[in-house]
């Protein structure tokens, strides 16, 4: 079930702003202050505070026992944050890129996402992997892809994707509070950089004090009648952009937030087709045997008798282009889904 929308208004309303970066260093700072079990590892995550500003003064307060530098070998430092969190230990480990993701695929899907199961629960995995996704910045194919679907395709892992700074503090401390592998996954263009600027809606209201959101639970971003939008990370920024400019046009959209994939609140998906009876999934990974299916088949699962008209927007079958004019081509923007939403409501 979905958390109710008024948590996301109160706190951009009501309590100091935060870039997402700032949000998730503060949720990591505090849980290392609870239990020195936690530490932080990964590329350029010490001295450089972490390219996207993902650990930002952690080596300050730290130091370097507990906020390490590794060399460029994922299989090794990944190997060694699974090894320690079968010992007791709470790792978070940083895949600098998601797409860097296949060197190390065997330390991630056949050791973390599985040892739970293959010991027959002798013991837990309880380890954050954290990765940057996404494009927009011209970086070619192998350092923009979000590939949100190969990781909730394999099981044994849960996949968190925030789309706010106060959903990126709270699902972080749930991260890393949790007994099981999660994977964290942070679209650069939401961190509030300096280099790459935001759109205006990550940056949001954030209380000073812990808090968890629990996992498997969307928000409803927007509420509205006449299509769901379903969405995650940096388009759901793009969907409720596309729904302001339709409100004009007596359109009504709800965008819906997943925050994860796994768990997937399915119901909350189910709940909102069968209010709007029309279905827009948006998705910056790649089209085929992906994400923006799996939720159309859910929802034809759930509400067929509901359901009226369906629409995908994704990444073509691509590489992502290097060309910034090519990049925008392929990857869906706000006017891609204002028009998509606009076609459903004929």
């Amino acid at each position: 079930m979905a958390t109710e929308s008024r948590d996301f208004t109160e706190a951009t309303e009501t309590d100091r702003e935060l870039t997402m970066s700032r949000a998730m260093v503060e949720a990591i700072a505090w849980e290392m202050r609870e239990n020195e079990e936690v530490f932080y590892m990964g590329e350029d995550v010490a001295d450089y505070g972490g390219i996207f500003s993902s650990t930002t003064g952690l080596l300050d307060e730290f130091g370097r026992d507990r906020v390490m530098d590794v060399p460029i070998s994922e299989t090794a430092f990944l190997g060694a944050a699974v090894g320690a969190a079968q010992a007791g230990m709470r790792p978070i480990a940083e895949l600098m890129f998601v797409d860097f993701f296949g060197v190390a695929m065997d330390q991630i899907y056949n050791n973390m996402a599985k040892n739970t199961y293959m010991s027959g629960g002798s013991f837990s995995v309880p380890m954050v992997l954290t990765t940057a996704v996404g494009g927009t910045y011209n970086d070619a194919g192998q350092h923009s892809q979000t590939l949100y679907g190969t990781f909730a395709h394999l099981p044994g892992m849960k996949v968190v994707v925030p789309s706010t700074a106060y959903d990126a503090k709270g699902l972080m401390h749930s991260a890393i509070r949790d007994d099981d592998p999660v994977v964290y996954m942070f679209h650069k263009r939401l961190m509030g950089l300096g280099w790459m600027p935001s759109p205006p809606g990550p940056k949001t209201g954030v209380p000073e004090e812990d808090y968890t959101i629990p996992f498997g639970e969307a928000d409803i971003k927007r509420h509205g009648s006449d299509v769901t939008v379903v969405t995650l990370g940096l388009h759901v920024h793009r969907a409720l952009d596309a729904a302001s400019q339709l409100e004009d046009d007596g359109i009504d959209a709800e965008v819906v937030d997943l925050r994860t994939l796994v768990p997937l609140d399915t119901e909350t998906i189910l709940d909102s087709v069968r209010k709007t009876g029309k279905l827009l999934v948006v998705d910056e990974d790649y089209q085929s045997f992906g994400v923006t299916g799996e939720i159309i088949a859910r929802a034809a699962e759930g509400a067929l008798d509901d359901l009226s008209a369906v629409k995908r927007l994704a990444i073509p079958d691509v590489p992502i282009p290097y060309a910034r004019s090519l990049e925008d081509e392929v990857n869906p923007g706000t006017d891609d889904i204002a028009a998509a939403i606009r076609e459903l409501h004929e």
